[in-house]
């Protein structure tokens, strides 16, 4: 066994394809595998390979926060513990979390063993579009309107509404314009799927509101069958009480279902009881769990 320092990206996203297939869920978040795809500065990369140098697992650190994954045919070796090892030698001093997506029985072995504690629950939750109005029609006030995202004119003005939108939260709040482009370079980014609510008119000192941001997954990514996804729904506090959030999202699952989608997904916080019911109430069921495990140091 032994730890590399070289990342050979092809062959870490075998891996996480191979743990996908096994397990049914994706081993690493969609921000860690376009850091490591893309090279992003910072943070660390983290493999363990066999005697022979295979490939055996991978982690992802960035400022505290972990992602680990081992190969399927390598597991229960001691190779998530020398990860682990190492992400804990090279984390900064203070709490350290370690992100379980699909909260597996075998992360929680680990991460337990070694003095970790559930902080953060994650619930995925989805829900069928086949029930969903097609052509929705809200009511906007008089000087409110919805149109797509576009490129190169939008991105600061989104960026600040969701900073504000999204200031209790340790990731979403934290996006940088650098963050913002490297999704909208991928193959999935669609600006019409983007749905930006503007007071007044956005090329003349208009004012964004709101904004409902999809996704479309394609097959094999979060299912057998491509998948919509809820994106970023987020509104600027001061527009909260215009009801726009229920204006977007009506407008976003009917743009998800034009696309001939037959599901659509979205994540939010165990905790935030008032969304969890929101969403119930939409018709959107609990589906999959990832657990956020910390480690308190001092």
């Amino acid at each position: 066994m032994s730890h590399g320092t070289r990342t050979d990206v092809p062959e870490v996203l075998e891996l996480l394809r191979a743990a996908t297939a096994a397990d049914g869920v994706r081993p690493l978040s969609e921000d860690a595998e376009l850091r490591l795809q893309h090279g992003t500065p910072g943070g660390h990369d983290v493999s363990v390979r066999t005697a022979d140098g295979r490939l055996a697992g991978y982690a992802r650190l960035d400022d505290g926060t972990a992602e680990l994954v081992v190969h399927p045919a390598l597991r229960r070796r001691g190779f998530g513990t020398a990860l682990l090892d190492r992400v804990l030698e090279l984390s900064a001093p203070g709490p350290v979390d370690v992100w379980a997506h699909g909260d597996l029985p075998g992360s929680a072995e680990l991460l337990g063993h070694h003095g970790f504690t559930r902080a953060r629950v994650l619930l995925q939750m989805r829900m069928p579009l086949a029930g969903v109005d097609a052509d929705p029609r809200p009511e906007l006030p008089a000087d409110v309107r919805v149109e797509p995202f576009r490129p190169g004119r939008d991105e600061d003005a989104w960026l600040r509404v969701n900073a504000r939108a999204f200031a209790w939260h340790p990731e979403q709040g934290r996006m940088t314009r650098a963050d913002l482009e490297l999704r909208e370079a991928e193959p999935w980014f669609d600006p019409a799927g983007f749905l930006m609510a503007w007071r007044g008119d956005p090329d003349a000192g208009g004012q964004l509101l709101g904004s409902h941001w999809t996704k479309v997954h394609p097959a094999g990514d979060a299912g057998p069958e491509p998948i919509g996804e809820v994106y970023v729904l987020g509104i600027d506090p001061d527009a909260q009480g215009m009801r726009l959030g229920r204006a977007l999202t009506d407008l976003g699952l009917a743009h998800l279902r034009g696309r001939g989608l037959g599901e659509v997904l979205l994540y939010v916080e165990e905790d935030n009881a008032a969304a969890v019911r929101l969403y119930e109430g939409r018709g959107f069921r609990r589906s999959a769990v990832d657990v956020a495990w910390r480690l308190e140091r001092s």
